[in-house]
């Protein structure tokens, strides 16, 4: 945007790029935004929602941020430094790489939700169609939560949901928070 309006001596096709990148993150943005959450699942007879989770943002805007920064820099000393062209490059890249990443995240966190019922487990993630996952309560065949170091000190996890079925009918409950208690709870559930 900075070279389109205020030129300089930057040819101004090279802002075109920049402003196509911004009005489609501003699109899927709104779409995102418009659409939000999946709704609730159909409920079978006697069946009760227990709890439900969407998944924290916490590690998608840091992703955002840091790579807005890292962009920056590299736009920075693109424009305004004699550095060796590789390294704005490269800085360029892996900026718009993690901000890219981090975007993706908090769109796709956005759009998930996680049902626990008192017969099932829903796994529900909407973009532009439905994909769904549920597993039986008496097909669960283990529970296991994961954290990383990071995860940790913010306090978050992953939760896993396994069946006897085979790859297929497994659930990954991602950027949880208070996942400790929601293993304890689903395994009082089982």
């Amino acid at each position: 945007m900075y070279l389109y309006l205020f030129g300089g001596s930057f040819p101004e096709e090279l802002s075109y790029p920049f402003i196509l990148f911004g009005v489609f993150i501003s699109l899927i943005g709104l779409y995102v935004y418009l659409r939000a959450a999946p709704e609730a699942p159909n409920l079978r007879e006697g069946e009760e929602i227990v709890a439900t989770q969407h998944p924290v943002q916490r590690v998608a805007i840091v992703e955002v941020l840091f790579g807005g920064l890292v962009l920056g820099i590299g736009i920075y000393w693109l424009l305004f430094t004699f550095r060796p062209y590789v390294y704005p490059t490269v800085a360029f890249v892996l900026g718009l790489y993690l901000f890219s990443s981090g975007l993706y995240t908090y769109w796709a966190n956005s759009l998930t939700t996680y049902y626990v019922t008192n017969q099932r487990v829903i796994s529900e993630y909407r973009f532009l169609s439905l994909a769904k996952r549920e597993i039986s309560l008496n097909k669960v065949r283990g529970v296991e939560e994961r954290r990383s170091v990071v995860e940790t000190l913010v306090g978050l996890g992953n939760v896993h949901i396994a069946s006897g079925g085979g790859k297929s009918l497994e659930i990954e409950m991602k950027n949880m928070k208070n996942s400790s208690d929601f293993v304890d709870d689903l395994r009082r559930m089982i």
